[in-house]
Protein backbone atom coordinates (compact mmCIF):
# COMPACT_ATOMS: atom_id res chain seq x y z
CA UNK A 1 0.00 0.00 0.00
CA UNK A 2 1.36 3.28 -0.92
CA UNK A 3 -0.94 5.57 0.78
CA UNK A 4 -0.40 6.28 4.69
CA UNK A 5 -2.76 8.14 6.65
CA UNK A 6 0.34 9.47 9.17
CA UNK A 7 -2.10 12.52 10.73
CA UNK A 8 -5.45 13.52 10.32
CA UNK A 9 -4.20 16.22 8.29
CA UNK A 10 -1.15 14.83 6.30
CA UNK A 11 -0.98 11.46 3.85
CA UNK A 12 2.52 10.11 3.34
CA UNK A 13 2.68 8.64 -0.22
CA UNK A 14 5.21 6.21 -0.95
CA UNK A 15 6.68 7.22 -4.69
CA UNK A 16 8.03 3.74 -5.37
CA UNK A 17 10.43 4.86 -8.18
CA UNK A 18 11.37 2.03 -10.55
CA UNK A 19 9.70 -0.26 -8.04
CA UNK A 20 11.70 0.86 -4.88
CA UNK A 21 9.82 0.97 -1.62
CA UNK A 22 10.69 2.76 1.41
CA UNK A 23 12.61 5.51 -0.41
CA UNK A 24 11.00 8.68 -1.82
CA UNK A 25 7.80 9.90 -0.20
CA UNK A 26 5.57 13.03 -1.02
CA UNK A 27 3.45 14.48 1.37
CA UNK A 28 0.09 15.37 1.05
CA UNK A 29 -1.45 18.62 3.62
CA UNK A 30 -4.77 19.79 3.36
CA UNK A 31 -6.51 22.84 5.19
CA UNK A 32 -9.15 24.40 3.17
CA UNK A 33 -6.94 23.81 0.38
CA UNK A 34 -4.06 21.39 -0.31
CA UNK A 35 0.49 21.29 -0.33
CA UNK A 36 2.35 18.81 -1.88
CA UNK A 37 5.28 18.60 -0.27
CA UNK A 38 8.05 16.72 -2.43
CA UNK A 39 7.23 15.43 -6.02
CA UNK A 40 9.73 12.99 -6.38
CA UNK A 41 10.87 12.00 -9.92
CA UNK A 42 9.61 12.11 -12.84
CA UNK A 43 9.28 8.22 -13.29
CA UNK A 44 7.29 8.26 -10.08
CA UNK A 45 4.98 11.25 -11.59
CA UNK A 46 2.22 8.76 -12.54
CA UNK A 47 2.08 7.15 -9.18
CA UNK A 48 1.36 10.41 -7.24
CA UNK A 49 -1.45 11.27 -9.13
CA UNK A 50 -3.13 7.84 -9.34
CA UNK A 51 -3.09 7.83 -5.33
CA UNK A 52 -3.83 11.43 -4.93
CA UNK A 53 -7.19 10.42 -6.82
CA UNK A 54 -7.36 7.19 -4.20
CA UNK A 55 -7.27 10.51 -1.15
CA UNK A 56 -10.10 11.94 -3.43
CA UNK A 57 -7.58 15.57 -4.33
CA UNK A 58 -8.63 16.93 -7.03
CA UNK A 59 -6.21 19.22 -9.62
CA UNK A 60 -8.36 22.45 -8.59
CA UNK A 61 -7.76 21.69 -4.73
CA UNK A 62 -4.06 22.23 -4.77
CA UNK A 63 -3.01 25.44 -4.19
CA UNK A 64 1.25 24.41 -3.63
CA UNK A 65 3.85 22.12 -5.15
CA UNK A 66 6.69 22.53 -2.44
CA UNK A 67 10.13 20.82 -3.12
CA UNK A 68 12.72 21.21 -0.67
CA UNK A 69 15.35 21.36 -3.43
CA UNK A 70 15.58 20.71 -6.98
CA UNK A 71 17.83 17.41 -6.78
CA UNK A 72 15.82 14.96 -8.86
CA UNK A 73 14.81 12.49 -6.43
CA UNK A 74 13.26 15.36 -4.86
CA UNK A 75 11.90 18.00 -7.33
CA UNK A 76 12.45 15.98 -10.69
CA UNK A 77 8.64 15.45 -11.18
CA UNK A 78 7.75 18.98 -10.69
CA UNK A 79 7.68 20.08 -14.60
CA UNK A 80 5.21 16.64 -15.27
CA UNK A 81 2.98 16.98 -12.30
CA UNK A 82 2.46 20.74 -13.06
CA UNK A 83 1.10 20.43 -16.11
CA UNK A 84 -2.07 18.30 -14.25
CA UNK A 85 -2.30 20.81 -11.88
CA UNK A 86 -2.86 24.44 -13.64
CA UNK A 87 -3.92 26.70 -10.25
CA UNK A 88 -1.08 25.36 -8.47
CA UNK A 89 2.23 27.13 -7.69
CA UNK A 90 5.57 25.23 -7.67
CA UNK A 91 7.55 26.43 -4.46
CA UNK A 92 11.27 26.38 -4.34
CA UNK A 93 14.46 28.03 -3.34
CA UNK A 94 15.32 31.02 -5.02
CA UNK A 95 18.48 29.04 -6.56
CA UNK A 96 16.81 26.61 -8.11
CA UNK A 97 14.23 28.31 -9.88
CA UNK A 98 15.93 28.99 -12.81
CA UNK A 99 16.79 24.76 -13.25
CA UNK A 100 13.36 23.87 -13.22
CA UNK A 101 12.23 26.31 -15.53
CA UNK A 102 14.87 25.37 -17.81
CA UNK A 103 16.41 21.97 -16.85
CA UNK A 104 18.99 20.93 -19.67
CA UNK A 105 22.05 21.36 -17.14
CA UNK A 106 20.26 20.34 -14.42
CA UNK A 107 19.93 16.88 -16.18
CA UNK A 108 23.52 17.40 -17.69
CA UNK A 109 24.95 17.62 -14.10
CA UNK A 110 22.39 14.91 -12.67
CA UNK A 111 23.51 11.92 -15.07
CA UNK A 112 27.69 13.44 -14.58
CA UNK A 113 27.22 12.73 -10.81
CA UNK A 114 24.52 9.93 -10.77
CA UNK A 115 25.16 7.78 -14.18
CA UNK A 116 22.38 5.07 -14.50
CA UNK A 117 20.76 6.34 -11.57
CA UNK A 118 20.15 9.84 -12.99
CA UNK A 119 17.63 7.48 -15.43
CA UNK A 120 16.13 5.85 -12.73
CA UNK A 121 14.76 9.03 -11.98
CA UNK A 122 14.23 10.18 -15.70
CA UNK A 123 14.71 13.35 -17.21
CA UNK A 124 13.07 16.75 -15.76
CA UNK A 125 10.27 18.68 -18.25
CA UNK A 126 10.73 22.51 -17.43
CA UNK A 127 7.86 24.45 -16.19
CA UNK A 128 6.96 27.95 -17.24
CA UNK A 129 9.14 30.90 -15.17
CA UNK A 130 5.58 31.99 -13.94
CA UNK A 131 4.17 29.15 -11.89
CA UNK A 132 7.11 29.13 -10.01
CA UNK A 133 7.69 31.15 -7.04
CA UNK A 134 11.24 31.48 -5.36
CA UNK A 135 10.52 31.02 -1.20
CA UNK A 136 12.74 32.94 0.93
CA UNK A 137 13.12 32.07 4.88
CA UNK A 138 10.03 33.09 6.62
CA UNK A 139 7.70 33.03 3.83
CA UNK A 140 4.22 31.63 4.62
CA UNK A 141 2.09 29.28 2.19
CA UNK A 142 -1.28 29.45 3.63
CA UNK A 143 -4.33 26.77 3.30
CA UNK A 144 -6.73 27.67 5.50
CA UNK A 145 -8.34 26.50 8.72
CA UNK A 146 -5.23 27.70 10.38
CA UNK A 147 -2.93 25.13 8.51
CA UNK A 148 0.26 27.24 7.75
CA UNK A 149 3.48 26.09 5.81
CA UNK A 150 6.29 27.91 7.44
CA UNK A 151 9.35 28.23 5.23
CA UNK A 152 13.17 27.85 6.43
CA UNK A 153 16.17 28.26 4.30
CA UNK A 154 18.24 24.61 4.94
CA UNK A 155 21.52 24.96 3.31
CA UNK A 156 24.46 22.91 3.39
CA UNK A 157 23.34 19.44 1.81
CA UNK A 158 22.71 21.76 -1.58
CA UNK A 159 23.30 25.75 -1.58
CA UNK A 160 19.05 25.46 -2.49
CA UNK A 161 17.52 23.62 0.26
CA UNK A 162 14.77 24.69 2.23
CA UNK A 163 12.37 23.12 4.73
CA UNK A 164 8.85 23.53 6.00
CA UNK A 165 7.23 23.63 9.42
CA UNK A 166 4.07 22.92 9.66
CA UNK A 167 2.64 25.05 12.44
CA UNK A 168 -1.13 23.85 13.52
CA UNK A 169 0.39 20.27 13.89
CA UNK A 170 4.30 21.55 14.85
CA UNK A 171 5.02 19.10 12.01
CA UNK A 172 8.35 19.28 10.09
CA UNK A 173 9.85 18.34 6.66
CA UNK A 174 13.31 18.46 6.39
CA UNK A 175 13.92 17.39 2.71
CA UNK A 176 16.92 16.06 2.82
CA UNK A 177 18.49 18.61 5.82
CA UNK A 178 17.97 15.81 8.30
CA UNK A 179 19.64 12.81 6.48
CA UNK A 180 18.16 9.82 5.76
CA UNK A 181 15.60 7.89 8.01
CA UNK A 182 15.88 3.85 7.62
CA UNK A 183 12.87 3.12 9.39
CA UNK A 184 13.14 -0.18 9.23
CA UNK A 185 16.20 0.24 11.39
CA UNK A 186 15.29 3.59 12.98
CA UNK A 187 19.00 5.23 12.06
CA UNK A 188 19.83 7.67 10.25
CA UNK A 189 22.68 7.88 7.08
CA UNK A 190 24.04 10.94 5.94
CA UNK A 191 23.60 11.94 2.75
CA UNK A 192 26.32 14.48 2.24
CA UNK A 193 27.06 14.86 -1.63
CA UNK A 194 29.83 17.50 -3.06
CA UNK A 195 29.51 19.99 -2.65
CA UNK A 196 28.96 19.39 0.88
CA UNK A 197 29.07 22.28 3.23
CA UNK A 198 29.23 21.12 6.99
CA UNK A 199 29.52 24.36 8.77
CA UNK A 200 25.86 24.94 7.14
CA UNK A 201 24.84 21.90 7.37
CA UNK A 202 24.91 22.04 11.46
CA UNK A 203 24.00 25.74 11.38
CA UNK A 204 20.73 24.49 9.43
CA UNK A 205 20.11 21.60 11.81
CA UNK A 206 20.02 23.85 14.56
CA UNK A 207 17.71 26.20 13.69
CA UNK A 208 15.39 22.68 12.88
CA UNK A 209 15.85 21.65 16.43
CA UNK A 210 15.14 24.75 18.26
CA UNK A 211 11.44 24.50 16.71
CA UNK A 212 11.07 21.56 18.67
CA UNK A 213 8.80 19.47 16.60
CA UNK A 214 6.55 17.31 17.62
CA UNK A 215 6.95 15.00 14.51
CA UNK A 216 9.40 14.87 11.21
CA UNK A 217 8.68 13.51 8.26
CA UNK A 218 11.36 12.68 6.30
CA UNK A 219 11.65 12.57 2.42
CA UNK A 220 13.62 9.36 2.66
CA UNK A 221 11.70 8.21 4.26
CA UNK A 222 8.82 8.49 6.79
CA UNK A 223 8.33 9.59 10.54
CA UNK A 224 10.09 8.49 13.53
CA UNK A 225 8.94 8.28 17.13
CA UNK A 226 11.34 10.36 18.23
CA UNK A 227 12.32 13.33 16.03
CA UNK A 228 13.96 15.49 18.24
CA UNK A 229 16.65 12.82 19.16
CA UNK A 230 16.88 12.30 14.93
CA UNK A 231 17.88 15.50 14.78
CA UNK A 232 20.55 15.56 17.63
CA UNK A 233 21.47 12.35 16.64
CA UNK A 234 22.49 13.82 13.21
CA UNK A 235 24.41 16.45 13.91
CA UNK A 236 26.95 14.40 16.11
CA UNK A 237 26.53 11.95 12.85
CA UNK A 238 28.03 14.30 10.95
CA UNK A 239 30.62 15.84 13.34
CA UNK A 240 32.20 12.38 13.56
CA UNK A 241 31.73 11.93 9.38
CA UNK A 242 34.27 14.70 9.42
CA UNK A 243 36.59 13.59 12.28
CA UNK A 244 36.89 10.34 10.26
CA UNK A 245 37.84 11.93 6.84
CA UNK A 246 40.12 14.41 8.60
CA UNK A 247 42.00 11.37 10.16
CA UNK A 248 42.16 9.56 6.90
CA UNK A 249 43.21 12.68 5.65
CA UNK A 250 45.94 13.30 7.71
CA UNK A 251 47.21 9.72 7.16
CA UNK A 252 47.22 10.08 3.38
CA UNK A 253 44.47 7.61 3.05
CA UNK A 254 41.94 7.66 0.62
CA UNK A 255 38.18 6.96 0.61
CA UNK A 256 38.03 3.70 1.37
CA UNK A 257 39.95 4.44 4.70
CA UNK A 258 37.06 6.87 5.44
CA UNK A 259 34.39 4.11 4.45
CA UNK A 260 36.01 2.04 7.17
CA UNK A 261 36.69 4.48 9.86
CA UNK A 262 33.27 5.62 9.91
CA UNK A 263 32.06 1.56 10.05
CA UNK A 264 34.14 0.98 13.23
CA UNK A 265 32.56 4.52 14.48
CA UNK A 266 29.56 5.30 13.64
CA UNK A 267 27.09 2.55 15.09
CA UNK A 268 24.28 3.73 13.56
CA UNK A 269 25.66 3.70 10.02
CA UNK A 270 26.84 0.39 10.61
CA UNK A 271 23.66 -0.79 11.83
CA UNK A 272 22.63 0.22 8.05
CA UNK A 273 25.78 -1.10 6.28
CA UNK A 274 24.02 -4.34 4.99
CA UNK A 275 20.67 -2.25 4.24
CA UNK A 276 22.45 0.71 2.75
CA UNK A 277 25.12 -2.05 -0.21
CA UNK A 278 22.23 -4.05 -1.05
CA UNK A 279 20.20 -0.55 -1.97
CA UNK A 280 20.16 0.10 -5.70
CA UNK A 281 20.35 3.87 -5.01
CA UNK A 282 21.67 4.48 -1.54
CA UNK A 283 24.98 1.83 -2.52
CA UNK A 284 26.18 4.62 -4.68
CA UNK A 285 24.60 7.68 -3.45
CA UNK A 286 26.01 6.78 0.15
CA UNK A 287 28.68 4.75 -0.13
CA UNK A 288 30.39 7.03 -2.78
CA UNK A 289 28.79 10.08 -2.78
CA UNK A 290 28.50 10.97 0.37
CA UNK A 291 31.71 9.74 1.49
CA UNK A 292 33.61 11.96 -0.97
CA UNK A 293 31.64 14.75 -0.24
CA UNK A 294 32.37 15.26 3.43
CA UNK A 295 36.10 13.96 2.31
CA UNK A 296 36.30 16.99 -0.21
CA UNK A 297 34.83 19.45 2.44
CA UNK A 298 37.59 18.82 4.97
CA UNK A 299 40.03 18.81 2.73
CA UNK A 300 39.04 22.28 1.67
CA UNK A 301 38.86 23.40 5.23
CA UNK A 302 42.67 21.92 6.27
CA UNK A 303 44.00 23.58 2.92
CA UNK A 304 42.66 26.89 3.97
CA UNK A 305 44.30 26.71 7.35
Amino acid sequence: MRISKVHPRIHLIDLEPSGIKNFAASYVIRGEKVAIIETGPRSSAQNLLSDLQAIDVKPADIAYIAVSHIHLDHGGGAGTLMKQFPQAELIVHRRGKPHLADPKLLWARSQEALKETAHLYGEPEPIPEQRITAAGDGSVLSLGEGVELKVFETVGHASHHLAYYETLTESLFPGDAAGIYVKELDVTVPTTPAPFRLDLALASLRRLIDLKPAAAYYSHFGKPLNPLEKLQGYVEQLQLWAECAKDSIKEGEGLEAVRRRILARDSMFSKAEAYVRKHPIFKETVLNNSVEGVTEYVRSQLAAH
